[in-house]
């Protein structure tokens, strides 16, 4: 599986972004995607996910009402949509998906196998 993400920049703050990540490599019908973040000095933390075959979404509480994962299961692609965006969502986002995850789990860096490269998100004041 390949996982690339793509559509950060430079915002300034009450802006909104759209990143993508698009999978490849196999289906993905019992697989999470998810995305994470990391902001410099900082522990890469959860955003949200969303499972592929339901299409169910769970999200952070810091970025609830905010931000909304989608996916398009026609090409391959998970979409996170950022409104409202502060300074302090700045960070390196990264899209990553998992099979087998349990709900538990969901939110934590070590359930998921496949990791995208990151983009960058940088929300000015």
């Amino acid at each position: 599986v390949q996982l690339q993400a793509s559509g950060g920049g430079l915002v300034q703050a009450g802006g909104s972004l759209r990143l993508s990540c698009a999978a490849s490599g196999r289906t993905f019908s019992s697989y999470v995607m998810a995305w994470f973040r990391q902001a410099p000095g900082k522990e890469r933390e959860f955003v949200g996910f969303i499972k592929w075959s339901g299409g169910s979404t769970n999200y952070a509480d810091s970025v609830k009402g905010r931000f909304t994962i989608s996916r398009d299961k026609a090409k391959n692609t998970v979409w996170l949509q950022m409104n409202s965006l502060k300074p302090e969502d700045t960070a390196v986002y990264y899209c990553a998906s998992g099979t087998g995850i349990i709900q538990s789990m969901a939110r934590q860096t070590r359930a998921y196998t496949y990791w995208g490269q990151g983009t960058q998100v940088t929300v000015s004041s």
